[in-house]
């Protein structure tokens, strides 16, 4: 029968992702069958899996670590936000539709059924279910009809772990706080608490972590110090993405307001020899790039607005002027066409506006919404590359004649007339050493690195970390028998 534990933080961005990632390869490793599961997420960072659906990035890493492929049991519900008010809908892997966040509060009607069943489902073939919350429990006024923390441990009567992060400070009122705020039965339900991300030395936190055990009465799971290689692993949140200071070769990115997809820049920032920087709003791009790279959103044209509005537009024009070569990766693909037709409003509202113009091409959206793995060579070399597609939209004209992607069988992208400008709808391009080498080496640099090598050798890194730090023994046995 398989046990099951929920870890769930103080709020969001305390490591809870990383932490079940790293359980679930200790766990993996001491020869159990892990499964990684979160009720409810929301990021614009999606994964594909095997069966053409959508979850987030994170259990994506974590069904790694548990060396699985992802499946959407894993995040059954997935939203995506669209604006600052409104979010998609994935469930169980499909767009169910658009809702506003207001009416999504009042109404999760099926929500918790449906996670519920794909819960079942993944304990059926587990030993061991490591689930995840999101944000903080303590948010009361989220309690009714939640399906991500508390209302999920309650039924599916799941033990909790709450995490609290150290290095935001203040993380003992976190925690006696959390336990201040919350109802009865859902403090039945924690069975524990960790600290994470110490700096210095673990000692001079012993008298904070027994003041939180005496006034909650919780038992201590660990103490866990800041894990460096964290960067290392592909980033779901747009929090975690950062500049990444390497070597003369530079990559500047700008920070869109709906960034989706941003798990491409995480090879390249990996290389020793190339320096990611990531532009956040009120700054011009720098002009010294080799590569502008525009990566992909959830709201293409409203992007593009915010593009211009910062005067990115014309940094990225000035930078081709210059010789410079620019690479637009879905969303980003679409800005660079001459325009983008919404007749529909798929988008946003309905409407047509100019793109960039480096590319003489033309989108319009329209049609179902792609999701899918894709296995893909170039056109010239016939480089493999593997990736995804998770796209609205097709994109036509004079400059798709000059693709440079095959994708089973089809021409994929598109070219400029000078090789300068480029664009596709295939994401993870770069996770394919032997395509980011030659990539790299078309603007005079060299690539020093195996990035899937360096993930799997990081993630077990992690797991060590996490039995050197953590009562791995403990936490397995406050998991509790998953009720069928």
């Amino acid at each position: 029968m398989a046990r099951a534990i929920m870890i769930q933080g103080t709020g969001s961005n305390v490591g809870k992702s990383l932490i079940v990632a790293g359980l679930a390869r200790a766990f993996v490793r001491r020869g159990l069958r892990v499964a990684p599961f979160k009720p409810q997420n929301m990021s614009n960072n999606a994964a594909v899996t095997p069966e053409g659906g959508e979850i987030g990035r994170a259990q994506a890493l974590q069904a790694r670590a548990a060396m699985l492929a992802p499946h959407t049991d894993m995040n059954p519900v997935l939203l995506k936000p669209e604006s600052d008010t409104g979010a998609q809908l994935i469930v169980q892997g499909k767009r169910r539709g658009s809702q506003q966040a207001g009416s999504f509060m009042r109404d999760k009607s099926g929500l918790l059924e449906a996670v519920l069943d794909s819960f079942h489902r993944l304990a059926a073939g587990a030993d061991l279910v490591l689930i995840e919350g999101a944000g903080s429990p303590a948010e009361t006024n989220l309690r009714q009809n939640d399906i991500a923390n508390m209302g999920f441990a309650c039924a599916a009567d799941v033990p909790v772990v709450l995490v609290g992060d150290i290095h935001r400070g203040g993380v003992i009122a976190q925690i006696v706080g959390t336990h201040a705020v919350l109802e009865t039965q859902d403090l039945d339900h924690i069975a524990g608490f960790a600290v994470n991300r110490f700096r210095g030395d673990l000692s001079l936190f012993d008298g904070g972590r027994d003041d939180i055990v005496r006034r909650t009465g919780w038992p201590s799971l660990g103490v866990i110090p800041w894990f460096f290689d964290a960067w290392k692993l592909p980033a779901e949140d747009m929090m975690d993405i950062r500049s990444r200071k390497g070597g003369a070769c530079k990559v500047v990115v700008p920070q869109l307001e709906r960034m989706a997809n941003f798990d491409d820049l995480d090879p390249l920032a990996a290389e020793p020899n190339v320096t990611v920087e990531i532009i956040p709003a009120g700054r011009p791009l720098p002009g010294d790039a080799d590569l502008v790279l525009i990566p992909g959103s959830k709201s293409t044209i409203g992007d593009l607005a915010y593009l211009r509005a910062q005067g990115w537009d014309i940094d990225i024009l000035a930078h081709y002027r210059r010789g410079g070569h620019v690479l637009g990766l879905c969303g980003g693909y679409q800005i660079l066409g001459k325009e983008i037709d919404d007749p529909e409003g798929v988008d946003g509202k309905p409407g047509k506006v100019a793109g960039l113009g480096l590319l003489d091409i033309s989108t319009t959206m329209a049609g179902e919404k792609k999701v899918a793995l894709r296995q893909a060579h170039t056109i010239d070399g016939n480089v493999p590359v593997s990736g995804y597609e998770i796209h609205m939209g097709r994109s036509e004209g004079p400059d798709c004649a000059r693709a440079w992607l095959n994708v089973e069988g089809r021409p994929e992208g598109a070219v400029s007339a000078d090789g300068r400008v480029r664009g596709s709808y295939l994401h993870g391009l770069f996770s394919s050493d032997t395509f980011r080498a030659k990539f790299l080496a078309n603007l005079g640099f060299e690539s020093c690195i195996g990035y899937e090598d360096g993930v799997e050798a990081t993630l077990d890194d992690l797991a060590d970390h996490l039995e050197r730090y953590m009562d791995l023994d403990q936490l397995l046995e406050l998991a509790k028998p998953v009720k069928t």
